[in-house]
């Protein structure tokens, strides 16, 4: 009895975690590819997303609308943060903060981060070290 118990245990475990998978906000012939040179990242803003280029670090603020006003690209960096045979695919990645228009730049490879803040704003754009 306590077999069957624990196989039925393992059979509903084993169907949410499936479900849970299937219940993402993507379109199901959507496929995420983990290494690949670029990457779209939702912020808290729902017309705001951050384009990674994840070979060299550089990070550009992505704009979308309904209408035809406020679409558009603005650069975070300019700047690529490694050269010539160190760039690879996958070696950046960026996580989220629980602050609104923070997230932290990872550099999978060595270890060094760097805090981004986006921002409808210029002059509040910014990508810094984090020692």
């Amino acid at each position: 009895m306590k077999r069957i118990l624990t196989l039925v245990i393992i059979a509903i475990l084993f169907s949410a975690c499936k479900q849970s998978q299937e219940n993402t906000n993507l379109p199901k012939d959507v496929q995420i590819k983990e290494d690949v040179r670029f990457k779209l990242f939702p912020t808290e803003n729902m017309w705001t997303f951050l384009k990674l280029d994840t070979q060299s670090g550089k990070i550009w603020q992505v704009q979308y609308s309904v209408g035809n006003d406020y679409r558009g690209e603005v650069d975070l960096n300019v700047n690529s943060l490694v050269t010539g045979d160190s760039l690879k695919n996958g070696r950046f990645t960026l996580y989220p903060t629980k602050n609104f228009y923070n997230f932290v730049l990872l550099d999978q490879y060595n270890g060094k981060m760097w805090q981004v803040q986006w921002s409808m704003e210029n002059e509040h754009r910014l990508i810094t070290p984090i020692n």
